[in-house]
């Protein structure tokens, strides 16, 4: 049973650090009620593109442990935020005097990439190295270096685990707007990191009609391959390029036919959603007098 400690770390953990200050500092506030350490505290903000630790510092040992926060403010950040928790302790938390309750309903979702976040992908590097070495494990092609996976030797991750991490950028799939980034945690000898999640979107994001352009558009012309994950996007790339990855059933599912492209390839998940969104995309672009091909997904080890 998790306890009171653990049940604050794994909501602060759930919350997106790069949101705005206000929300940062009251995260803050209620992470130091609930009892979390200034090391939790600062793992946690590392993890956004605005952190500046010196700054993270002033703000946790400036903060006094009176006035209206408590710890049901880091709670109710994160229940807005959509973390989960029993009934049992949502039920506490609604019966909290609402002066103690810090109300963010409706939270926004942007529309189009923080251009901290954006400034953060545009400064890393190609996929290298360990990268490379996990993307060979699995049996991937390599992406060309102009597509929009990247690699960063030192991501922080929400969890507290810093190490190599496969940074991509998500456009969307009609305006090529950036929308978000998709980050996949490895070890440093290349193998999957354990941590949980091991794969992250940015909170706080649009996700909805994003996709992943491994190749860039230029180089696709009549034909294009997708599939729902980033590795078996690059797995099916050993026989069909371009390839893209849509992130989710969802997204794959209401892909639209795109100008030029004839023919479309689509890795189908060996699951109820998967299948069924791959038949729905293949019914569109059928309608729409494009080629279509459903070939069964394959998953790297």
């Amino acid at each position: 049973m998790l306890s009171d400690i653990d049940r604050a770390l794994d909501a602060l953990r759930f919350l997106d650090a790069g949101c705005s200050r206000d929300e940062w500092v009251r995260a803050a506030m209620g992470a130091k009620a609930a009892g979390l350490s200034e090391d939790d505290f600062l793992a946690w903000s590392a993890t956004g593109a605005n952190f500046v630790e010196r700054d993270a510092r002033v703000v946790w040992r400036s903060i006094k442990p009176a006035g209206g926060i408590s710890a049901a403010t880091l709670f109710r950040l994160a229940l807005d935020a959509g973390w989960q928790v029993s009934s049992k302790i949502r039920s506490e938390i609604n019966v909290l005097p609402a002066t103690k309750i810090v109300k963010n309903s409706e939270k926004p979702v942007r529309e189009t990439l923080d251009p901290r976040w954006l400034s953060y992908w545009r400064a890393l590097g190609q996929v290298r190295d360990v990268g490379r070495a996990y993307l060979e494990a699995r049996q991937c092609a390599l992406p060309p270096v102009d597509g929009d996976l990247r690699f960063d030797p030192a991501a922080r991750h929400p969890g507290g685990y810093s190490g190599p991490c496969l940074v991509a950028l998500v456009t969307d799939v009609v305006t090529v707007a950036p929308i978000s980034l998709h980050r996949t945690w490895i070890n440093v000898d290349g193998t999957k990191a354990d941590v949980d999640p091991p794969r992250l979107l940015l909170g706080g994001h649009r996700k909805a009609g994003g996709v992943i352009r491994l190749w860039p558009d230029e180089a696709v012309t009549h034909g294009l391959a997708i599939a729902e994950g980033i590795e078996t996007a690059l797995s099916l790339a050993r026989v069909f390029q371009p390839a893209w990855a849509l992130i989710d059933a969802g997204n794959l599912s209401k892909f639209p036919p795109l100008p030029e492209i004839d023919t479309l390839t689509v890795a189908v998940d060996d699951d109820a959603a998967g299948v069924q969104a791959s038949n729905i995309c293949a019914e569109r672009w059928a309608a729409a007098d494009r080629d279509i091909a459903l070939v069964e997904a394959i998953h790297g080890a």
